[in-house]
């Protein structure tokens, strides 16, 4: 189905944006006071060697990884919820073109297009990724 999103499904899937938000703010707020109770310096106190300095650096950068991950959902997520309250929430940001509601289901935070999606990972490709 295509077209524009009735008030009921703008409704539904909004309500899905906020629920998913308080989610990740909650693991969010989890994994933070997880990495609270065990501080790097501990890990890195009982490290005996590079090897296991190299490990507990590793195991560091996993947890913030997971938390900048949260952290960037909850910015599409507000980005959806105010494409709502302008009234362009369904609408692809590129060529304007109607997303499908089937699509706005899997992910409410979606803000392209297939087509355009697409397109965009193709000219994106790698540039989140630092290179050397």
């Amino acid at each position: 189905m295509t077209g524009k999103l009735t008030e009921q499904q703008v409704a539904s899937l909004k309500q899905d944006l906020l629920d998913r938000s308080g989610a990740l703010l909650e693991e969010i707020r989890q994994e933070l006071l997880k990495y609270d109770s065990e501080p790097y310096q501990e890990l890195a106190g009982s490290v005996h060697d590079l090897e296991e300095q190299s490990v507990a650096d590793l195991l560091v950068d996993l947890e913030l990884a997971d938390i900048d991950r949260h952290v960037e959902e909850v910015r599409s997520i507000e980005a959806a919820l105010l494409r709502i309250a302008k009234g362009t929430y369904g609408e692809c940001l590129e060529c304007h073109a109607p997303i499908p509601i089937e699509r706005l289901q899997l992910n409410p935070a979606v803000k392209r297009c297939v087509t355009c999606q697409e397109q965009y990972e193709k000219v994106h490709a790698g540039m989140d990724h630092p290179s050397l």
